[in-house]
């Protein structure tokens, strides 16, 4: 990370003052980095509440449960890994929650599969090869229902607010596809595998209700309690029944991102809800498991300040120089070659850098060449199918106070090529 920030600060001076945008540069770096704080202090309240509900599941040992039943999946991908460890659940919660489009909730439990993988990190501040190859996943982007982009283009007066759907999955097949690939072969070569971490024992002290338990062993799950699992069923039947209800009553007139909005919030009620609701059936004490869940959310929140500030700040000195410019200008006769057209070369850029400019500049594009446009649909599959690279890196790289990234870059930057590629071919061939 060191290196990505030098080079964007440095070829940002070097381009600033030959074009004499330092004015804007001063301005715009000052603004991310308030900018950071306040993305920052906003990610404290989904923090606390969805490491708090982490933790309620934890408690009621379905992450073990978990962990177990996802492990042949997981072992020849992340072998250095243990059986049962935590970090397979909060992987697999991670990746789920980025699937279905509910970033808030993909966050938090992102980090805290950071921090089970720093539990096994010899070395701390250096990224494993688990953590380089977790960072390429996510920030690959695994989407099935990129419902804010959908939601967007039906704002915008879509046609078909849903056409993106098939070219999104094949650009996000493809980035994940080359991200992982690159991680794995990126691990083998030499100066990367000579500053591979030595693997350890988990070790760090960890408490189930005051009382410590074995480091590495994730908690059983606690007996049913009839009385309670009784009333459970019954509050979830009837929770279902007004779920129906509530989706088939208001979706009859509406169609595209109406019907998938409705959804995405379905989802999301029921993120929330079925955790509380099956660790209280579990005996867990609910209150208590959300309340430390959440104290510990407030501080990986306050923790992550500074590695915001910082990647922030050197990309808006980057984008205030015209280095974004003269850069889009260099890649052109390479972009021509897959008939990638230059309306769109600015969304591609920003997107790893941005995801607040990334939205601007797609909401920019497609008002200017209209939702259904090639221009349009290609710059919402790019929203829908690729990450804000460096934003992931800062935040869960800085959950943990990771220093040296590894080859985890290379290998996110390769992720988000590939879906570059795959976002132009996918909607080449399905909507030209």
């Amino acid at each position: 990370m060191e290196a990505v920030l030098l080079v964007l600060v440095l070829v940002a001076a070097l381009v600033g003052l030959a074009t004499g945008q330092v004015e804007t540069m001063g301005t715009e770096t000052l603004e991310a980095a308030r900018g950071a704080v306040r993305i920052a202090i906003e990610l404290i309240g989904v923090m606390a509440l969805f490491l708090g509900l982490m933790e309620v599941l934890q408690r009621a040992g379905l992450l073990a449960s978990l962990s177990r039943l996802l492990r042949p999946v997981f072992r020849r991908l992340f072998p250095d890994v243990p059986d049962g460890h935590p970090a397979i659940a909060a992987m697999t919660l991670n990746i789920g929650a980025n699937m279905i489009g509910l970033a808030n909730a993909a966050t938090p439990f992102g980090i805290k599969a950071m921090e089970e993988l720093d539990r096994l990190n010899g070395r701390k501040g250096t990224a494993t090869d688990a953590m380089c190859l977790f960072l390429a996943i996510n920030t690959s982007s695994v989407a099935l229902l990129p419902t804010g982009t959908i939601g967007l283009r039906v704002a915008l007066d879509s046609a078909d607010p849903v056409g993106i759907l098939f070219p999104t999955w094949i650009a996000t097949s493809l980035s994940t596809l080359v991200a992982v690939t690159a991680a794995l072969l990126l691990a083998r070569l030499g100066p990367f595998r000579r500053s591979r971490p030595p693997v350890v024992a988990d070790v760090a002290p960890r408490e189930e209700d005051g009382v410590p338990v074995d480091a590495g062993a994730v908690p059983q799950a606690p007996p049913w309690n009839p009385r309670r699992t009784a009333y459970a069923a019954l509050v979830l039947v009837v929770l279902a029944a007004l779920s129906v209800r509530w989706a088939v009553g208001g979706a009859g007139a509406e169609v595209g991102g109406s019907a998938l909005s409705r959804l995405s919030s379905l989802i999301l009620l029921a993120v929330i809800v079925l955790p509380l609701l099956y660790g209280w059936a579990r005996g867990v004490r609910v209150y208590e498991a959300l309340v430390e869940g959440a104290r510990e959310g407030f501080q990986v929140a306050v923790r992550i300040i500074p590695y915001l500030v910082a990647i922030l700040a050197a990309v808006a000195l980057f984008r205030g120089s015209g280095a974004m410019d003269l850069l889009a200008r260099i890649l052109a006769p390479l972009t021509d070659l897959i008939g990638f057209p230059a309306e769109a070369m600015p969304m591609a850029l920003v997107r790893p850098l941005s995801g607040s400019g990334a939205m601007g500049l797609m909401v920019e594009t497609m008002k200017t060449h209209g939702p259904d446009s090639f221009i349009g649909y290609l710059v919402s599959t790019l929203m829908g199918s690729t990450e804000t690279t460096f934003y992931v890196l800062a935040v869960y790289g800085g959950a943990v106070g990771l220093r040296r990234a590894r080859h985890a870059v290379p290998a996110c930057l390769a992720g988000d090529l590939a879906g570059i590629v795959g976002a132009t071919i996918a909607c080449r061939l399905l909507l030209s």
